[in-house]
């Protein structure tokens, strides 16, 4: 058996970077490759003592007794590997990580979370890149290489690591230091990635990085009319000085956000923040000691922007930001920065055209759809009078340009001329905004009747749309006897440069517009008279979507879930639409009257399980403030879920009014499983109210009514309810058999979500009733379900079980460092515990014999300060 090193030690992980792509390129001679690769590995691994653990492939696991023994091998194999001659003129370039920590011996082999940060550090990496958590980069600092220092690449969320990791990359003289953002999640930069270069803004870059560079100008706001090429300059700039802010660049999309409090969570999004901590309180605190740059893209709709804008700058002093609106912001120390349209040429001459910005783009654009095209001088007048006509805005050229692959130069500009010279009589709005919208007008005229409709329809979608959906809502409009394929219609919008076509998260395409044309499109809805037909199909596709995913999610929760965030914008656009068409019904007189009622109650699931309580609680009450409209059914749903929803925010007496509404309303329709459920949420509320006997002949009276109805979703929590109570009262025995006749139910049904939130109702049954060890078994294996399932409530009162079977198993200190962590989630997401104060006493009364109350406060100090997430992640190795 091997001597292994034990102990603190440094892991590196090693593999070539397109390996696959190198494989096929080189064909016989990738062997030959591989092996000197291979040696020029192991001779640098063995300068630094290290231990090779495992060989796969072209990867490498090797274990060093010390953090510059690791550095000092990963130097070397950088070095040795650039040094070298490769067959077929290839570069091999291999991806480094270190990580240091104490991981475990086992079959001769290392096992432990330090292991898997080791292997996530590496996984981020780019080939020819060398990258070390903070622990490495903190030991080895004062004996780095000669010609060796570090760089500080901020802090990063690393795959399935549930706490944030700050890295450093070992900067390598003569050797390549500057690399794309890491691969991480929340990575320090989540820029999109443009497919063309930028054009003609290089003076522009250059005056916004310097403009940005001196720490008092923090705020910058690009202005300009929709096209001008804010958004793509903003990108290029936050490219250009990404490495200048060590904690981050994040790209921040609001086009489709009409208020402060979805900005909020925007950003929390994008920082890949837990569920938890995207509150505006926990957002600040967490970008407080950040050096970062935030781009804020399309905040001039947004209603709230400059009071989101000055808080994070007042609370972030380090933080920098970049917007992009048509006007300012208003908010001190803004500095404006006007975004003009391309320089044109002075004059039409070939010379003179090739040195515009105008012209390259439109020829860099034009050879996109058609390759062999060429400025000459038989095309170079019309050109320049394209250019001219836009007034060299980059979408109107880009938009005109896609053209050439049907019309020659002269036949665009005719086509131009005409239909701008036209529209421009027509309207006062500024020659820039009528250039652009007659261009996007142009371009639209250009299509068929069909096309026409089709992108219209489009308009009505927020935050993008699958095929289904568009499918699905065009057929409202549809023009001609044999509707198209969409993925037809959607060709020519795409090849007209009217529409985007991203790969989205399932690898299917997402249909996209750009905001501009967006507004474009719903303008030509209205004046269509279409808005309202278009907009209720909308409304009712995403119903029916809504209710899909109310049912996938008892079998799917974790799908279901990232469905239904992928279509929040969508969700969010029908409800809207669904409440303004009933504050004046003559809108659409044919509009259902619960539409709004009935897709808000869909989503209860989601407000409730995914963090967005006091949203959901919003767009129920707007729902129900209209009853006299509702059918009844609906109404005692939707109160029922309202109530549910106050419990978790601490209005236990509104929750009990609202319940015993929706109990009233339901007993009059004879509707069983409305009042079965109006039953079980006025138990809860009486049972938080501490009428603990009352609770309980309600739960008994709502089970006898479930098991009658026989819907085995909602059995489940009748019989977790009974039992939350016979458990208060001291009936352990009853309780448990409740509670695993629940278990059983929602096992067979395979829903994870509730399978979590059973056992773990049975951890604390087991635990309050004396069987800690029991309850410490159960609650150790449901670790990772839970923080996979990704619910904040079922997270806190897991949390809360698992602080109960510690102080029984005689460990206060990670039992008030639990408790403290679920305090201070309850405040970020304002969700008070009414029972916190009994909760805190009957816990220190617990722990008072085992730990002074100096520490005790401490510990759970320390817990407020620490992600709760975090602390369960750490159980799970114990």
């Amino acid at each position: 058996m091997r001597d292994l090193p034990t102990g603190t030690v440094s892991m590196l992980f090693s593999d070539i970077e397109g390996s696959t792509l190198l494989l096929t390129r080189l064909g016989r001679e990738y062997t030959e490759a591989l092996d000197r690769h291979r040696g020029l590995l192991r001779s640098a691994w063995a300068a630094g003592a290290g231990t090779e653990i495992s060989t796969e492939g072209d990867s490498f696991f090797v274990v060093f007794p010390t953090a510059d023994g690791a550095v000092r091998a990963a130097v070397l194999a950088q070095r040795g590997l650039d040094a070298q001659a490769w067959p077929g003129g290839e570069h091999i370039r291999v991806r480094i990580g270190i990580h240091t920590g104490t991981p475990q011996l086992h079959d001769s082999d290392y096992v432990g979370m330090d292991v898997h940060r080791a292997a996530r550090v590496a996984a981020a990496a780019h080939g020819g890149q060398v990258v070390l958590t903070s622990v490495t980069a903190e030991l080895a600092g004062s004996f780095l290489p000669e010609g060796v220092r570090l760089k500080d690449l901020g802090t990063h969320h690393l795959k399935d690591l549930p706490e944030p990791e700050r890295v450093f990359q070992l900067a390598i003289e003569g050797l390549q230091e500057d690399f794309p953002a890491l691969r991480s999640l929340g990575a320090s930069s989540n820029l999109p990635v443009p497919t063309t270069p930028l054009v003609g803004r290089e003076p522009a870059v250059s005056e916004l990085s310097r403009l940005i560079d001196p720490p008092d100008v923090r705020l910058v706001t690009l202005t300009g009319p929709g096209g001008s090429g804010k958004t793509r300059l903003a990108i290029e700039v936050a490219t250009r000085i990404a490495t200048t802010f060590p904690d981050g660049v994040f790209f921040v999309p609001l086009a489709a956000v009409a208020g402060a409090d979805v900005m909020w969570t925007s950003i929390a999004e994008v920082l890949a923040l837990p569920r938890g901590a995207r509150s505006p309180q926990r957002l600040l605190e967490q970008v407080a000691r950040r050096a970062a740059l935030f781009v804020f893209d399309n905040v001039e709709q947004l209603h709230g922007a400059d009071d989101v804008v000055t808080r994070l700058l007042e609370a972030a002093p380090r933080t920098t930001i970049i917007t992009t609106s048509r006007r300012a912001l208003g908010v001190p120390g803004e500095q404006l920065f006007p975004v003009p349209p391309l320089p044109l040429p002075v004059r039409p001459t070939l010379s003179n055209a090739k040195e515009s910005p105008a012209v390259e783009l439109f020829v860099q654009q034009a050879r996109s759809v058609r390759p062999d095209f060429r400025l000459t001088a038989d095309n170079v007048a019309q050109v320049v009078a394209i250019c001219q006509h836009l007034d060299g805005l980059p979408l109107a050229i880009e938009l005109s340009a896609a053209r050439i692959r049907l019309l020659s130069p002269p036949a665009l500009l005719r086509r131009i001329d005409q239909s701008l010279d036209v529209a421009a009589r027509s309207t006062q709005a500024p020659s820039r905004q009528r250039t652009l919208r007659e261009t996007i007008a142009w371009s639209y005229h250009l299509l068929s009747a069909q096309h026409q409709a089709f992108f219209r329809c489009l308009g009505v979608f927020a935050g993008g749309a699958d095929l289904d959906a568009v499918a699905a809502v065009s057929e409202e409009v549809s023009v001609g006897a044999q509707p198209a394929e969409p993925l037809a219609l959607l060709a020519e919008l795409v090849d007209a440069s009217l529409v985007l076509m991203p790969e989205g998260p399932d690898g299917e395409p997402r249909i996209t517009l750009l905001e501009t044309i967006r507004s474009f499109a719903r303008d030509e809805l209205r004046d269509a008279g279409e808005l309202d037909v278009v907009h209720s199909a909308h409304a009712r596709y995403f119903l029916q979507v809504a209710e899909r995913l109310q049912r996938l999610r008892a079998v799917d929760h974790l799908l279901a879930l990232h469905q239904a965030e992928t279509e929040l914008d969508n969700f969010r656009e029908a409800l809207a639409w669904a409440m303004r068409t009933h504050e004046d019904p003559g809108r659409d007189s044919d509009a259902d009257p619960a539409l709004d009622l009935r897709l808000s109650s869909s989503l209860g699931w989601l407000w409730y399980t995914g963090g967005y309580v006091l949203e959901g609680s919003r767009w129920l009450e707007q729902a129900l403030d209209r009853p006299a409209r509702v059918p009844s059914g609906q109404l005692a749903e939707g109160l029922a879920l309202y109530a549910n929803l106050l419990i978790t925010q601490g209005s236990l007496e509104r929750a009990g009014e609202l319940a015993r509404q929706s109990l009233e309303t339901a007993r009059v329709v004879a509707d069983d499983k409305r009042e079965a459920y109006a039953m079980a949420v006025l138990g809860t509320a009486q049972l938080h109210q501490g009428d603990v006997h009352t609770a309980r002949q309600t739960f008994e009276d709502a089970l006898v009514l479930h098991r009658r109805i026989g819907d085995p979703d909602r059995l489940n929590r009748a019989l977790g309810n009974l039992a939350g109570v016979e458990e208060e009262l001291g009936n352990f025995a009853r309780a448990e058999e409740l509670t695993q006749e629940a278990l059983g139910i929602v096992q067979e049904a395979g829903d994870a979500h509730e399978v979590a939130v059973q056992s773990q109702n049975l951890a604390h049954l087991l635990a309050v009733s004396g069987r800690a060890e029991e309850a410490a078994g159960i609650a150790r294996s449901l670790i990772d379900a839970v923080l996979q399932l990704r619910s904040p409530n079922l997270t806190m009162a897991f949390a809360n079980t698992y602080m109960n079977i510690l102080l029984r198993l005689g460990d206060p200190i990670r039992a008030a460092q639990l408790l403290g962590s679920e305090q201070a989630m309850r405040v970020r997401l304002s969700l008070p515990n009414p029972h916190e104060d009994d909760e805190l006493a009957e816990a220190w009364a617990s722990a008072k014999e085992v730990i002074s109350p100096r520490d005790w406060d401490l510990e759970i100090q320390r817990g407020r300060e620490t992600e709760l997430e975090a602390l369960l992640a750490s159980l799970s190795d114990r």
